[in-house]
């Protein structure tokens, strides 16, 4: 049982280096720290500075575009992911391997494929 709790005491080490690491940095701030006091300092605070605009400025729609591509590839990602994992499982089947390369390449063809309509129509452009 002790040669169990032994295994912990690096993890306690680095725990208890941490706490005292941000205790000892609160404590030398309260006591090497400057003493101001202001009235501006007991005041609610409320959000910096005044506000020079409207509250909501309005994205251009071709931001979105390019997030929705985004998007897009990300969910490629995910799903040639575990393909990519089960692949190397499938290729003990040689009909069946080369059966699901060739859905993975036809996937990722269709993606290129928009990928190449959206960059020749200058979609991802933002001037």
């Amino acid at each position: 049982m002790l040669e169990q709790l032994i295994e912990y005491v690096p993890l306690l080490v680095g725990v208890v280096v941490a706490v005292g690491t941000a205790l000892g940095m609160l404590v030398l701030n309260a006591v090497l720290g400057p003493k101001r006091t202001n009235p501006s300092k007991h005041e609610a605070f409320e959000c910096g500075n005044p506000s020079l605009g409207p509250a909501r400025n309005r994205f251009h729609v071709k931001y979105y575009l390019v997030a929705l591509v985004f998007l897009v590839f990300d969910v490629e990602v995910v799903f040639l992911l575990p393909w990519a994992v089960e692949y190397r499982r499938l290729l003990d089947s040689p009909l069946l391997g080369g059966i699901v390369l060739l859905e993975a390449l036809l996937f990722v063809a269709v993606l290129a494929v928009g990928l190449l309509y959206v960059w020749k129509r200058d979609a991802l452009r933002l001037d």
